[in-house]
C-alpha cells in the first residue's frame, strides 16, 4: 500500500497544473520510484523464500519413525544429559504417558476408546495388557500365554508391554518358551566403578562386608581364604582345592594336576555358600550385590563357570520373596530370559531355576541350590503326573553323569575334563519327550575320591550327612507329593537308600515313602566297591575320602545299610531294576580296575542286568535306541502306569 500511495503522489505531482518540471527533475523521480520498488520487491521474495524453507524443513517427517512410532503413547529415550528445563519437558510428557495408559488400564473398555487417543489396531495390545493385570489368576496366565505367542507385532508394540507390564508378567513372559525377547528391556544402567577399584576388589569387599555368623567352618575357611589372596597367580595354585554345590570336580583334570583358578571365582564360591543364608542376602542386596555381580556376568561372556556361579548366587537369593522385587528391577529378568534361550543345557538349567524361584505365580515349590528342573523348564499346560529324580555317584555331576555315551573309550582323564564339552542330557532330551507328564529333577553334591582332593580340610562328610541334606533340599522342591521314582549311578544310589530311611523316621516325610514307586539302580555297590580297596591299599598315593572308605567290603555302615533297606524295601514293595556293568574301568593311562563287581550289584530283589559297558558308561546309552535306555523308559512307563493314566 505504501508503495501505491508513493506512485500515487508522484503522478500528481506530474500532472498538476503548475509549470512542467525540468527533464531531468522528472527522470529523477521516476529512479527514485524503481529503486524504491526494486528494494522492497528484493526485499519481500527474500522474505518470503526463508519462510518457505523454514516451513519446509519443519514439516518435513523421518518416514521410517512415522511407520514405528504410530502411538502418541510411546516414547523412545536416548541416553544422553539432560539439564533441568528438558528434565521438566520430559516429565511432563511421561505423566502424559501415564495418564494416559492408567486411563485405559483402570476403566472399563465400554467407555474409555471414545476418548482416549489410540488407535483401532492397537486396542488388542492394550486388551492384553489389561487383562494381565486383572485379580482372576486365570485371565492373567491366559493374557500372559497369549502375549508370548504373538510373533507378528512390531517392535514399538512389544516396548510397549515391556515398559507398561508388571513382575508378574514379566516373570511369566520370561518363563514361556516362545517369548520374544523384545518383551524385556535393557538392564539399567550400572553404576559406576569407584575411582581406582576394580571389579576383583569391589568382589573382595562385597564378600568382606557380609557376616561371619551362621557359617559352617568350611564356608569360614573358604571365605578368609578368598580375601587372603593378594593376587590372582598365587589363587590359581589354589584354585583346585575347594568349591561348593558339585561344581568343583569339572575344574579337575587329572589326579596330578591342581588348574588355575581366578580370584573372583574364589570370592564368587564364598558368596555362594553366603546366599543360602536369608539374612546374608540381603546384606549382599543392600552392599550393592545385584547390580556388581550383574557387572561381572557382563564381563565374563565367555567363561560359563563365572556365570553359572553367579546365577547360583541370584537363584539362592530368588528363594527370598522379599527380594523379588529388588532383583527385577536390577534387570536380572532380562537377564536370565536370554538365558533361557541358549543352547548350553547347563545354562538354561541355571536360569529355569532362578525363574522358577521367582514365579510365585504358578510354581509353589522352591530350588534350593543343587537341585535343576530338566523338564518342564518353562510354563506349560501339561499336567505333571510323576516326579523323576536322578542321583550322580562319585567324581558325578548333575548334567555331565548323564550324557549320551561318547563314541571313543571314555577314561577317566575325559571324564573329568571340562564339562562344557559335554552339553548332551539324555533325561532332557529322549526322556521329557517320550514322557512329557514327568517333572525330571537332576541332583548336584560335592564329592571327592580322596583327602587329598578334599575342597575343605574340616569337611567330613557321610553318606548320612549327604542323605539328610539331600532330602531336606528335595522337599521343599516338592518331591513326595506326588509318586516317584529314582534313578542312581553308583554312590548316589546308597543315597537314596538312605534318604528313603531316613524318611521313614520322619511323620513329615512320610509322602516320600508313600509316593515312592520305583527305584533303578545303575552299578550301584550294595555291598562294596573294588575302588574303596584299591584306594586303602595304596593310601599314601590316594588318601581315601570318607566317602570311599564307607563303600569298602568290610564297612559296618554299608552292610548295616544294606540290611536295613533290604527289609525295609520288601515291606513297601518298591519296584527295583538294577544295571550292573561288565567291563573293567580305566583310571589313568596305567590301572584298571572292575569297580563294581555283578555280586556287589545285586541288591536281593528286583531283576538284575548285567551290560557290557565300564562302570562310567553304564548309565551313557549310546543312542535312544539303545538296550539301556529303551528298558529304563519300559521300567518308568509300566512302574508309572496307573499314576500317568489317572
Amino acid at each position: 500500500m505504501s508503495l501505491a500511495a508513493y506512485c500515487v503522489i508522484c503522478c500528481r505531482r506530474i500532472g498538476t497544473s503548475t509549470p512542467p518540471p525540468k527533464r531531468d527533475t522528472y527522470w529523477r523521480e521516476i529512479r527514485n520510484i524503481i529503486k524504491f520498488t526494486g528494494s522492497l520487491l528484493l526485499g519481500g521474495s527474500l522474505f518470503l523464500t526463508y519462510e518457505v524453507l523454514a516451513l519446509k524443513k519443519s514439516l518435513t517427517l523421518d518416514t521410517q519413525v512415522v511407520e514405528r512410532e504410530k502411538m502418541k503413547s510411546y516414547i523412545y529415550l536416548h541416553t544422553v544429559s539432560l539439564d533441568n528445563r528438558e528434565n521438566h519437558e520430559l516429565h511432563k510428557a511421561v505423566r502424559k504417558v501415564l495418564a494416559t495408559s492408567a486411563k485405559i488400564l483402570r476403566n472399563p473398555f465400554a467407555a474409555p476408546f471414545s476418548t482416549v487417543d489410540i488407535e483401532d489396531h492397537e486396542c488388542a495390545l492394550w486388551l492384553l495388557l489389561r487383562k494381565s493385570r486383572s485379580g482372576d489368576k486365570t485371565e492373567q496366565l491366559e493374557a500372559v500365554q497369549e502375549m508370548s505367542e504373538t510373533h507378528h507385532w512390531h517392535d514399538y508394540q512389544y516396548r510397549i508391554i515391556a515398559q507398561a507390564c508388571d513382575p508378574r508378567v514379566l516373570i511369566g513372559l520370561a518363563r514361556s518358551k516362545e517369548s520374544d525377547l523384545r518383551f524385556f528391556l535393557p538392564p539399567p544402567p550400572l553404576p559406576s566403578l569407584k575411582e581406582d577399584s576394580s571389579i576383583e576388589e569391589e568382589l573382595r569387599q562385597l564378600l568382606a562386608s557380609l557376616p561371619q555368623t551362621e557359617l559352617d567352618e568350611c564356608t569360614q575357611y573358604f571365605t578368609s581364604l578368598a580375601l587372603n589372596e593378594s593376587s590372582q597367580s598365587l589363587a590359581a595354585q589354589k584354585g583346585g582345592l575347594w568349591c561348593f554345590g558339585g561344581n568343583g570336580l569339572p575344574y579337575a583334570e587329572s589326579f596330578g594336576e591342581v588348574p588355575s583358578a581366578t580370584v573372583e571365582m574364589f570370592c564368587l564360591e564364598a558368596i555362594v555358600k553366603h546366599s543360602e543364608i536369608s539374612t546374608h542376602c540381603d546384606k549382599i542386596k543392600a552392599n550393592g550385590g545385584l547390580q556388581l555381580l550383574q557387572r561381572l556376568y557382563q564381563f565374563h561372556k565367555d567363561c560359563p563357570k563365572v556365570q553359572r556361579n553367579i546365577m547360583r548366587i541370584i537363584g539362592n537369593m530368588a528363594l527370598n520373596e522379599h527380594l523379588h522385587s529388588p532383583i527385577v528391577r536390577s534387570g536380572w529378568v532380562s537377564i536370565v530370559a536370554e538365558a533361557m534361550k541358549s543352547h548350553h543345557i547347563m545354562k538354561v538349567s541355571h536360569a529355569a531355576r532362578i525363574l522358577a524361584n521367582l514365579d510365585r505365580e504358578t510354581v509353589q515349590e522352591k530350588y534350593q541350590d543343587g537341585v535343576y528342573v530338566l523338564h518342564p523348564q518353562h510354563r506349560t499346560s501339561q499336567p505333571i503326573r510323576a516326579d523323576v529324580l536322578f542321583i550322580h555317584g562319585l567324581m558325578g555331576a548333575a548334567f555331565k553323569t548323564w550324557r549320551q555315551q561318547d563314541s571313543e573309550q571314555v577314561v577317566i582323564e575325559k571324564a573329568l575334563e571340562d564339562e562344557d564339552r559335554y552339553t548332551t542330557c539324555w533325561p532332557k532330551t529322549w526322556l521329557a519327550r517320550d514322557c512329557p507328564a514327568l517333572r525330571i529333577i537332576s541332583v548336584e553334591y560335592d564329592t571327592t575320591l580322596s583327602d587329598w582332593r578334599a575342597r575343605c580340610p574340616m569337611e567330613r562328610k557321610s553318606i548320612a550327612f549327604r542323605s539328610n541334606e539331600l532330602l531336606r533340599k528335595l522337599r521343599a522342591a516338592g518331591v513326595g507329593d506326588r509318586p516317584m521314582i529314582w534313578i542312581s549311578h553308583s554312590m548316589g544310589g546308597l543315597l537314596v537308600k538312605k534318604m528313603l530311611l531316613e524318611a521313614s523316621k520322619k511323620p513329615e516325610m512320610s509322602t516320600v515313602i508313600n509316593n515312592t514307586r520305583g527305584i533303578i539302580f545303575y552299578s550301584v555297590p550294595h555291598h562294596g566297591s573294588h575302588l574303596a580297596e584299591y584306594s586303602v591299599n595304596i593310601r599314601y598315593l590316594l588318601f581315601p575320602s570318607l566317602e570311599v572308605k564307607e563303600l569298602s567290603k568290610d564297612s559296618p555302615a554299608l552292610k548295616a545299610l544294606q540290611d536295613d533297606f533290604l527289609e525295609f524295601a520288601k515291606d513297601k514293595n518298591f519296584q527295583v531294576l538294577s544295571f550292573v556293568e561288565t567291563l573293567p574301568t580305566y583310571i589313568g593311562s596305567m590301572i584298571k580296575l572292575h569297580v563294581v563287581p555283578v555280586e556287589s550289584a545285586d541288591l536281593g530283589i528286583g531283576d538284575l542286568i548285567p551290560v557290557d559297558v565300564n562302570h562310567l558308561n553304564i548309565c551313557k546309552p549310546k543312542k535312544k535306541d539303545a538296550f539301556l535306555y529303551q528298558r529304563t523308559l519300559r521300567f518308568i512307563r509300566e512302574t508309572l502306569a496307573k499314576d500317568l493314566e489317572n
